[in-house]
């Protein structure tokens, strides 16, 4: 099932401004449960976890700061010439 535009636009918003703070929650109080590990372990584990939580999502995000496809109202310029 292939979501729309706008639908894609109103998902990546919802995850960027819900679901992310989540799971940054999520994820700090998961490493603030364990030993302190080395700096640069707890720096590669927040790093590797930085970049699994986009993975899931990349089709959601894919295109969404372009220009709507189906839009076609807005041929012209937007500078109006």
């Amino acid at each position: 099932m292939a979501l729309s535009y706008k639908a894609r636009k109103r998902l990546a918003l919802v995850i960027l401004l819900i679901g992310l703070p989540l799971y940054i929650v999520a994820c700090v109080t998961v490493l603030s449960w364990l030993d302190r590990p080395p700096f640069a372990v707890e720096l590669a584990v927040y790093v590797g976890l930085g970049v699994l939580w986009a993975l899931p999502f990349r089709a959601v995000f894919r295109g969404v700061g372009k220009a709507d496809p189906d839009d076609e109202s807005d041929e012209t310029d937007q500078t109006g010439r």
